[in-house]
């Protein structure tokens, strides 16, 4: 009985000793590598750059007076639609006291000669038609009566003009009358009734009463590094997205490419403006932010593979092909076209059955996935 607990007791022994070396054994061993692979597939392939800017209308007009005052009265608020010379303020004239008794003075001096003148000229009349005076007499104090009656007039239309910026006759055509000079619709409006306004001169550019634009005729603005701005021309079409207005895009046209570019960051920008094309009744609030692509080369259905498979060596780009066996993979050489920063063309070297080494995978994870998906 001792005897075949020993024997028992060796197999044991022997059993545990040969699993020790056996885990060991696949502990050490190396685990083979395994790699994805992914096929060539035909896809369009569009090279293209990004330029931010903003969306604002071509013509933007400030209007301003052309009298000093005080807004009197307002006609117009943003968003309203005006037509050209439309009346959008009224400005009350503020005048000064020395100018205003100056003018006083000389209508109450106009009258006084203009009675003289008067009187001087109904009596000549009562003479000539007595046969006591020549004609001659009579035409003098006729162009002295209509002088004085001129006189009279144009004093009495300078005071009016200094109180109130109008006279009778010009109603219509005063420049207390601030009317919009296109067809457009009214931005922004950045003063009340009741404020001081400056008119436009030689020294100073105004008081801004209203900021009128086409609204038909939207620009987009932006700027192009400089690595880019030799890739671009007039003319090039646009696709421009608008970060407020989702899930739509717009099409423009390159208009202007500035010529001089400005440091911005450390690097140099060039300016750029592109003519955006409005569907019918389609409306975009000026000042939106853009991004607009500009597409520099395009090739459609051409074959291409992840631009990340693609290897290099020296001055030539090649990939690794399965040859058949599982996980065995030989270098090919590939002659490549254009990229857009995801997928390559391949112009030669592949075809659409070849299979090409990818990332590898760890067998770890594929094992979990496999068993999740189980």
């Amino acid at each position: 009985m001792k005897k075949v607990f020993k024997i028992i007791g060796i197999v044991l022994l022997i059993g545990a000793f040969g699993g020790t070396l056996f885990f060991l054994y696949t502990k050490s061993k190396k685990k083979p590598e395994v790699y994805e692979t992914k096929n060539p597939f035909v896809s369009d392939v569009v090279m293209k750059t990004v330029a931010t800017g903003s969306v604002v209308p071509r013509f933007e007009i400030e209007i301003k007076p052309q009298v000093s005052g005080i807004i009197d009265e307002l006609f117009v608020v943003p968003g309203e639609r005006v037509k050209k010379d439309q009346v959008i303020a009224r400005i009350k004239i503020i005048p000064d006291m020395v100018t205003l008794n100056s003018a006083e003075t000389r209508l109450n001096r106009a009258k006084i000669s203009f009675e003289d003148a008067k009187t001087d000229y109904e009596r000549q009349q009562k003479l000539f038609d007595q046969d006591v005076i020549s004609y001659e007499e009579l035409r003098n104090a006729k162009v002295t009566y209509d002088s004085a009656r001129e006189e009279l007039t144009a004093a009495e239309n300078n005071l009016e003009l200094i109180k109130n910026g109008v006279t009778k006759k010009a109603a219509e055509s005063t420049n207390t009358l601030v009317r919009s000079t296109i067809n457009g619709m009214v931005l922004d409006v950045p003063v009340e009734e009741g404020n001081s306004v400056i008119q436009s001169n030689t020294f100073n550019d105004g008081t801004t009463i209203a900021t009128v634009a086409d609204m038909s005729d939207m620009i987009f603005e932006g700027k192009v590094d400089e690595t880019e701005v030799g890739k671009i021309s007039e003319g090039m079409p646009i696709e421009m997205e608008i970060g407020a207005i989702e899930k739509e895009k717009f099409q423009a046209i390159l208009e202007y490419i500035s010529p001089k570019g400005v440091e911005e960051n450390g690097a140099i920008q060039f300016e750029i403006k592109a003519r955006v094309q409005l569907k019918d009744n389609q409306f975009i609030r000026a000042g939106y932010s853009a991004n607009a692509n500009i597409v520099l080369d395009q090739k459609d259905d051409v074959l291409v593979i992840p631009e990340g498979l693609l290897k290099f060596e020296n001055d030539s780009s090649f990939v690794e092909v399965q040859n058949g066996e599982e996980q065995q993979f030989e270098k090919r050489y590939v002659q490549t076209g254009l990229s857009d920063g995801i997928n390559i063309e391949i112009k030669s070297g592949l075809t659409k059955d070849d299979k090409v080494k990818g990332e590898k995978i760890d067998p770890a994870k594929a094992t979990e996935e496999e068993t999740s998906q189980g």
